[in-house]
């Protein structure tokens, strides 16, 4: 009988682990590239946001937004979003001095997420105007 018990308990707690491992915030973001279109270089500052919803069933907790270059600024909040609600993560691009032509900009966002990185592009045609 005591060994019918202990096993019970093991079997109890290893089920309760699995499930609380289980348990787990996520990222999914509404749009993942955002094209500018043309952008000329007499007005080259742009502005967007990407939104995205936790999915997961723990708060989500962004830890980094790094952009590819000093050109595009990534603001983002740094408070945990609960699950099931969303977040916006602000984009600003000045394409000031850049040559004519098309530009693709990558921002990366790292979470506590099951899906632990995602990028973000930003994208357009650099017009001389």
């Amino acid at each position: 009988m005591k060994i019918m018990k202990k096993f019970l308990f093991v079997l109890i707690m290893l089920l309760s682990g699995v499930t609380f491992a289980s348990a787990q915030a996520d990222i999914r973001f509404d749009k993942v590239i955002i094209d500018f279109g043309t952008i000329g270089t007499s007005n080259p500052v742009r502005t967007t946001s990407f939104t995205f919803t936790n999915t997961g069933d723990k708060p989500l907790v962004i830890n980094q937004v790094a952009a590819s270059c000093g050109c595009t600024i990534p603001k983002y909040d740094k408070k945990p979003i609960a699950p099931g609600q969303k977040g916006t993560i602000s984009v600003k691009y000045n394409g000031k001095g850049a040559r004519p032509g098309h530009i693709k900009k990558c921002i990366t966002v790292r979470t506590n997420g099951k899906t632990e990185m995602t990028r973000l592009y930003i994208e357009g045609d650099i017009v001389e105007q």
